[in-house]
C-alpha cells in the first residue's frame, strides 16, 4: 500500500493519530531543552558549554535525517514512527537517574534521533495525503499540534519541586501510550517510489535547491529560532532578572501565538500564496524579536512580544514545506523533506552555540538582535525568488 491508496477503516483515523503523535513530540522538546538548560545554569556551567551540550539533540536529529528517506522506503511510516517513539521512551526516564554531562550527551542524541524520525514520517505523510488546495490548512493543523505540545512542555518546570524525575517520568508514560496507539491503530503505509528522473542522485538535491531554495529557508530559520528560545532564552531570562517560574510561563506564550495564527496563516497561504504570507510573517516576526531587549525583564511586555512573534513565525517550518510541495514534482518531496530536516537541524545546532557564545563574550541583547535580523534578511531574499509552480 502506498501513502495515497485507500486506508482501511479504523476506530481512530490515522490523521488523528499523527496529530496526537506530533503533540507528544512537541511536548518532549518543549520540556527537555529548558529544563536541562536551567539544571546546567544552576550548577554554574557556562552558557557556551550549555549551548554546545544542547546542540547534541540536534546532532542526533541531523544523523537521523541523513538516513530517514532510506529507512522510510524500507520500513514504511508505521515502523519508522514506532522506532522514533521507542528511542524517546528509552532516553527520557534516564535523564534524572544519572546527573552526568557525558551521559546526558548520549541521551540527547537518542532523543534527537527519535524526534527526527517522528517528524520526518509524520510531516511527509501529511503532505502526501493533502490535496493542493487544502495543503496549507492541513499542514497548519499539523503545525498547531506540534505547537500545542511545545507550549505545554515548559510548564513541566513547575513539577520539579515535587522531584526532578517527575516530568521525565510522566512524559515517558505519555510517549509509551502513544507508541501503543500507533502499533494498534496506524495503517502500514509506504511512500510512492520515485520513477527515474533527470536529476537523480546527487543532482536531485541540486535540482531541488534550484527550484525551491526560498521555500527551504524557513526550516533553517525555524530550527535556529526554536533552539535559541528553548536553550538560550532561559539563561537570558535568569540573567535579566526573571525567575525560573516566569521563564516557564513565558515560553508557552510563544507557542500560544503559533496556535492562534497557524490555521489563519495556512488559509491565507492557500488563498493568496505561500510566498507573500511567509515574507509578511518574516517582517513582523523579525521586528518583534528586535524589540525584545527593549522590554528588559517586563513580564507582560515579553509575553506580548513572544505571542506575536510566535504567531507569525511559528508556522514557518510547515508553510515552507507546503510551499516546496507547490513548487516541486511529487516524487521529489521525500528528498525535499530530507533537506528541510537537514536545515532544521543545522539551524538548531548553530542556534545554541552561537547564542551561548554571544552571551559569554557580548551583550545578551545581541541574542535577539541577530534572531530578528535573520528574519528580515529572509524576507529581503524573497524578492529575488521567482518560482515555477507545479501541479501536485
Amino acid at each position: 500500500m502506498t501513502a495515497t491508496e485507500s486506508i482501511p477503516k479504523r476506530s481512530i483515523p490515522p490523521s488523528m493519530i499523527l496529530i496526537l503523535v506530533i503533540v507528544i513530540s512537541g511536548l518532549s522538546q518543549g520540556l527537555l531543552l529548558p529544563v536541562l538548560s536551567i539544571f546546567m545554569e544552576e550548577r554554574g556551567i557556562s552558557s557556551s558549554v550549555n549551548g554546545m551540550h544542547a546542540a547534541a539533540l540536534y546532532i542526533g536529529s541531523f544523523a537521523m535525517s541523513i538516513v530517514a528517506e532510506r529507512l522510510l522506503g524500507v520500513a514504511g511510516f508505521k515502523k519508522l514512527l514506532l522506532g522514533g517513539l521507542a528511542l524517546v521512551i528509552i532516553a527520557l526516564p534516564a535523564f534524572p537517574l544519572i546527573s552526568d554531562l557525558k551521559f546526558w550527551l548520549v541521551l540527547r542524541l537518542l532523543v534527537g534521533a527519535g524526534d527526527s524520525a517522528i517528524h520526518f514520517a509524520s510531516q511527509l505523510w501529511m503532505l502526501l495525503i493533502s490535496p493542493p488546495g487544502q495543503r496549507g490548512r492541513n499542514i497548519s493543523i499539523y503545525g498547531m499540534s506540534y505547537g500545542l505540545g511545545f507550549s505545554i512542555g515548559p510548564l513541566g518546570i513547575r513539577l520539579l519541586p515535587y522531584g526532578e524525575w517527575l516530568p521525565f517520568f510522566l512524559l515517558s508514560c505519555l510517549t509509551a501510550m502513544m507508541a501503543l496507539l500507533v502499533y494498534n491503530q496506524m495503517p502500514d503505509t509506504r511512500p510512492e517510489k520515485a520513477e527515474p528522473i533527470e536529476g537523480a542522485g546527487k543532482q536531485k538535491y541540486s535540482l531541488i535547491y534550484r527550484l525551491a531554495w526560498f521555500a527551504l529557508l524557513p526550516s533553517l530559520l525555524y530550527g535556529y529560532m526554536e533552539a535559541v528560545m528553548n536553550t538560550n532564552f532561559p539563561i537570558y531570562g535568569l540573567r535579566t532578572g526573571l525567575s525560573s517560574g516566569q521563564i516557564s510561563t513565558l515560553l508557552p506564550f510563544f507557542g500560544v501565538g503559533g496556535l492562534i495564527l497557524q490555521l489563519p496563516l495556512g488559509y491565507l497561504s492557500d488563498r493568496y500564496g505561500r510566498k507573500i504570507v511567509l515574507m509578511s510573517a518574516g517582517v513582523g516576526g523579525g521586528l518583534m524579536f528586535l524589540a525584545v531587549p527593549l522590554c528588559g525583564n517586563s513580564f507582560m511586555g515579553l509575553a506580548l512580544l513572544f505571542m506575536g512573534a510566535g504567531g507569525l513565525v511559528g508556522s514557518f517550518f510547515s508553510l515552507g514545506l507546503a510551499y516546496a510541495a507547490d513548487i516541486l514534482p511529487r516524487n521529489l518531496l521525500p528528498a525535499a523533506n530530507v533537506i528541510a530536516s537537514f536545515h532544521f537541524n543545522l539551524g538548531s545546532i548553530v542556534g545554541p552555540n552561537l547564542g551561548g557564545a554571544i552571551m559569554d563574550v557580548g551583550s545578551a541583547s545581541l541574542l535577539f538582535i541577530i534572531l530578528g535580523s535573520s528574519y528580515l534578511v529572509f524576507t529581503a531574499s524573497g524578492i529575488l525568488f521567482r518560482p515555477k509552480l507545479t501541479k501536485n
